[in-house]
């Protein structure tokens, strides 16, 4: 795992949890135990006895595990491991950047992002996919090829709540149901799991940036995707929804010729490095 911070700081990671992944997804027994673990019910059951009160026993170990400062967070008495987890967080601590035609990360993340090739295809890590497997929709594949697609991997020690990027119409949401693997790059070197997992979109027309496709998508253990509205008049920098727990991703899709993301997050991307980003920080501009 390499990230880059927007100092230039890189982290390089390989822990416990990623040999275990880079085993379970690249030995014959590793994936007999991920037929199991993926299923829709294991996600849903798990997220069920994460919302039990006796479940709050996992939360001081995780804050001490992930050195997670809670005093940027709103204070409160939490009910569940799942409330602790999707926490809110101090609004001074996430200022969303000022000029309308800054694009803002809806989230916090690692963010690497992808040409949209004439044909719609595209690559994540070493993974090639196409927009009509990603969106199960031919027609609404061929109005975002020659685009900009950005994905945001969150990992457990992130906030999980998500925003709108810009002012505008949202349509209704848009569930395409799956299984849940895991988010980490691990996984996406074997299987194509922005294809397979679990998601849910929703388009925003938008008052800078086109159509913008906003779509969240499930991971292993996580297993609800909670999105506030359905057909709506947004705003930018509003919260659009939060990711009970669990790794899992934010992916923005942009028409052609309707953003300019920030050379050096290209660049990173370009060299093998997730930028980390957070939530209405400026990540590019209207083109």
């Amino acid at each position: 795992m390499r990230y880059i911070d927007r100092e230039g700081n890189i982290t390089t990671e390989d822990s416990g949890q990623d040999k275990l992944l880079q085993w379970m997804y690249n030995s014959s027994v590793g994936r007999s135990i991920l037929r199991f673990l993926i299923k829709p019910t294991i996600s849903k059951t798990a997220g069920w006895l994460l919302d039990k009160r006796w479940s709050k026993v996992f939360i001081s170990p995780f804050i001490q595990k992930n050195h997670i400062d809670m005093s940027v967070y709103e204070e409160k008495e939490y009910t569940s491991y799942n409330d602790f987890f999707t926490r809110q967080i101090r609004k001074e601590c996430r200022p969303i950047a000022e000029g309308e035609n800054v694009l803002i990360s809806p989230c916090d993340g690692k963010l690497s992002v992808y040409p949209v090739e004439e044909n719609q295809h595209f690559m994540i890590k070493n993974t090639a996919y196409t927009l009509e497997s990603l969106l199960r929709s031919k027609k609404l594949a061929e109005k975002y090829q020659g685009g900009t697609i950005c994905v945001f991997r969150l990992t457990v020690d992130d906030y999980h709540r998500y925003c709108y990027v810009d002012d505008g119409r949202k349509s209704a949401n848009h569930h395409i149901s799956g299984v849940f693997h895991t988010v980490n790059p691990a996984a996406n070197d074997v299987y194509p799991i922005y294809k397979e997992n679990t998601r849910e979109f929703s388009l925003l027309q938008s008052k800078h940036f086109k159509t913008v496709l906003m779509m969240e998508v499930g991971a292993l253990m996580v297993g609800r995707i909670v999105n506030h509205q359905e057909e709506a008049e947004v705003k930018r920098g509003e919260e659009k929804g939060m990711f009970e727990f669990g790794g899992s991703t934010v992916i923005l899709l942009f028409q052609k010729d309707a953003v300019a993301i920030e050379q050096q997050i290209l660049e990173n991307t370009k060299n093998g490095y997730e930028t980390i980003v957070k939530m209405g920080e400026e990540i590019g501009n209207k083109k």
